[in-house]
């Protein structure tokens, strides 16, 4: 399976960053054997529509599954229409993330968690 962290670095050691569509990096892990690669995320710097944007992105890397800190209404309805599963988790290395998700120990995401532009600063 296919699942994406939005991450504070390129490592499976980086936390995990709490915002979807303004991570700066998406790591793509293949859970299969726990390869991964590290993708920058093309709307961190957008003026708007970020998690939309964010969403297409991973719909077309091939993402069935994300991980983050939450996920805006738009957010949720385009990741939901790519059929990408949301999981939502706080604050941890990469790693201890991807053992609870193959656990089963990660709460899946079936509603917005948050409001329109909360990775706005």
């Amino acid at each position: 399976m296919k699942l994406v962290f939005t991450a504070e670095g390129e490592s499976l050691e980086a936390k995990l960053d709490p915002r979807f569509g303004r991570c700066s990096t998406f790591l793509v892990v293949e859970t299969e054997d726990r390869s991964f690669v590290a993708e920058t995320n093309p709307a961190v710097g957008a003026s708007g529509g970020a998690g939309p944007q964010a969403a297409q992105f991973l719909g077309d890397l091939g993402a069935e599954a994300v991980v983050s800190g939450g996920f805006g209404p738009n957010a949720f309805r385009a990741l939901s229409a790519a059929g990408v599963r949301m999981y939502k988790a706080d604050a941890a290395p990469i790693q201890a993330l991807l053992d609870a998700f193959a656990a089963g120990e990660l709460a899946e995401v079936t509603q917005a968690t948050g409001p329109s532009h909360r990775g706005m600063r």
